[in-house]
């Protein structure tokens, strides 16, 4: 996230046009989508529809839903180790972890 917010910043000094920015975003949520497709959506629904095929592994609209994702950074860069109980623990690098950040905001509407 912080990446992302740094980026922001410097397309901003550097005066580059908003759908410069939007498009950034885009790729990041695009590359979020994709991390949460290789090493979530096994037990997990990752999109706006759909059921999770692990029992205990909640959707990501529901998690997204609940707001507060911002939450997640720390967990998820130092190893998540919260969840359903067989849960595997992942740790993310900065930037894959603020591009998961960015696709959980998108299913909220709040990207």
């Amino acid at each position: 996230m912080r990446k992302a917010l740094l980026c922001a910043g410097l397309v901003a000094a550097c005066g580059l046009p908003g759908a410069a920015l939007a498009e950034t975003s885009a790729n990041t949520i695009r590359a979020g989508n994709e991390i949460a497709q290789k090493f979530c959506g096994h037990c997990h629904a990752i999109g706006q529809e759909g059921k999770s095929a692990h029992p205990d592994a909640p959707p990501f609209r529901t998690i997204a839903a609940k707001g507060n994702v911002e939450n997640l950074e720390e967990a998820l860069g130092e190893g998540i180790i919260v969840g359903h109980p067989d849960m595997p623990q992942f740790q993310f690098k900065p930037g894959d972890v603020g591009a998961l950040v960015a696709y959980l905001k998108s299913l909220s509407g709040k990207g």
